[in-house]
Order: C-alpha cells, then structure tokens, then sequence
C-alpha cells in the first residue's frame, strides 16, 4: 500500500511542479490544447455525418417499413458516436504525446535539471523520436484493446460486470497511461518498450497509484488538458524513482574489537 501512495503522491509532485513553474505550464499545454481542437473537430464532423454514414452502411435496410428502419439506423448512430468519443478517449494521451513530443521532452529534462544528477539526454533526431513514439503508441493501443474487448465480454456478467470490471478497466487504462506518460524520459534513458514494461510491473502498485487517478480524471477531456503538463513532470519524477539505483546496506560492524597480534 506503500507503493500505492507513493505513485500518488509523484502525481501530486508533477502537478505541484508545473504550477510552481508557470511557464513550463503553458509551454506543456500547448499540445493538449492543439489536440482538443483537433478532436473536437473530428468529433463534431462525426456527429454530422453519422447519418449519411450508417444509411451508406445499410443500403439493405432501405426498403424496410417504419419503425424498424429508423430504429436500426437510429441505433447504429448512437454506436458510432460512442465508438468515436471511446477511440477519443483512449488515444487522446498518444497523440497529443506524439504532436508535443519536442515541447514534452524539454519539460521532462528541465524537471530532471531541476531534482539534480544526471540530465539524460536521447541523442536521436527528432524524426527518429517521432518516429519511435509512433510505434510504440500504436503497440500500447493494442494491448489497450485488447484488453478492453476482454472486459467488454466479461461487464456482460451479472453483478460482477457491472462493479468489478469497470474497475479493472480503469486499473488497465491507468497502467497502460502510466507507460506513455513514463515513456518520455525512459525513453531519454535509452530504454526500448520492452524493458520499459518490465520496468513498470516490477513497481506495479507504485505505477497504478501514479495512472489510475489520472485515467479517472482524463474521462473529461477538458480535465485532461490542464492535467497533461502535470502528468509529464510527475512521470518524469516517477521514472526517476524507478531507475534508482538502491543505495547499498551498511555492513554491520563487528561487537568485538579487533587485535592486532
């Protein structure tokens, strides 16, 4: 339990930080911002064009008499407008991760300037950066998915469903957001995505105090925005306390003196 309030409290320290430094605030908000609008606007082009969308979908359906006409594509909207706000939701992270990927890093080495020792740095050209994030978003978004058509299947459990998997959903998705985040300056440590993963489930609890609280708060996606510069400083100094080096025990002194013959 420890561990669990410990991950909470690095994402406390983040947001502490960035407030503490208004500049990097802004500096760090403006990919966040950039992304909302893109998505915003996404969004409300979905919402326009869902209709046209589901009657091209369902040219089958064209001659069937009211009320079932209506009621399956009515219904077939609903689900594409869902589909689009779930998609949004769990790839917001990502993607505004990968459009700030230069204005994230910066903020990521200056809270590591900032806590003293070693400034790591990539030494990789930005498109190279760029394009290593890519990749691995893509590989995190579906383990994502995978895991969440799993506890799809399993929310249709009666009871059980309906209380302890969503949970789980947002102990996956906090886990998973915890990567990303983290991934900025492990990445900066030369640490690929494999070794990052095992880096995380060693601290699991630690991780999950850090990415759950976070992935409940980034449901709204206003929310998410003010949060974001925040979370990469909290990460950042999440990822510098899993790279730690354990300092070694004292050897315990003998209780007898020693005698030189």
């Amino acid at each position: 339990m420890s561990d669990l309030g410990a991950g909470f409290g690095y994402l406390i320290k983040g947001q502490r930080w960035v407030f503490g430094h208004a500049r990097w605030f802004g500096f760090g908000l403006l990919p966040a911002l950039v992304t909302l609008i893109v998505y915003a606007g996404a969004l409300v082009g979905l919402g326009y064009g869902a209709d046209d969308f589901v009657a091209w979908a369902t040219p089958f359906a064209d001659d069937w008499s009211s009320p079932w006409l209506g009621l399956l594509r009515n219904t077939l909207v609903v689900l594409v407008f869902v589909l689009g706000i779930f998609l949004a939701v769990i790839t917001f992270t990502a993607v505004t991760l990968l459009v700030g990927q230069p204005f994230y890093e910066s903020l990521s080495e200056e809270v590591d300037r900032s806590e003293g020792g070693e400034v790591h740095e990539s030494g990789l050209s930005l498109w190279r950066e760029l394009w290593i994030s890519a990749r691995d978003s893509v590989r995190i978004l579906v383990r994502v998915a995978f895991y969440g058509v799993l506890l799809f299947a399993l929310g249709f459990i009666p009871v059980v469903g309906q209380t302890v998997i969503p949970v789980l959903g947002f102990c996956v998705s906090g886990y998973f957001l915890s990567e990303e985040l983290t991934g900025v300056a492990l990445q900066r440590r030369g640490m690929v995505l494999k070794d990052r993963l095992t880096l995380l489930r060693g601290r699991r609890m630690m991780v999950l105090g850090f990415g759950v609280p976070l992935a409940v708060a980034f449901v709204v996606p206003f929310v998410a925005v003010f949060l974001m510069p925040g979370a990469v400083a909290g990460a950042t100094l999440l990822a510098r306390e899993l790279t730690r080096t354990p300092e070694p025990e004292p050897v315990p002194s003998s209780p007898y003196p020693l005698h030189k013959d």
